[in-house]
């Protein structure tokens, strides 16, 4: 998923991306240890997302004192 998309989703909806990205690497790392992983380097790609979403909330709350 690309910055300028992850920039237009409210906190709500970043939150809940981020508990589905989880869930999804989380499937991923267990197959990958049983071998059955296809494409190993969307597990890399999935923790940059996540990486990318976790800036973007801390960056909500940041901003958030300042907004009030």
């Amino acid at each position: 998923m690309k910055m300028p998309e992850l920039k237009d989703l409210s906190l709500p909806e970043l939150n809940k991306k981020l508990r589905e990205l989880g869930e999804e690497l989380l499937k991923l790392q267990v197959r990958k240890q049983t071998g059955q992983v296809e494409r190993p380097h969307v597990i890399k790609e999935l923790r940059r997302d996540r990486a990318r979403i976790l800036t973007l909330i801390n960056q909500y709350i940041e901003e958030a004192p300042s907004n009030a």
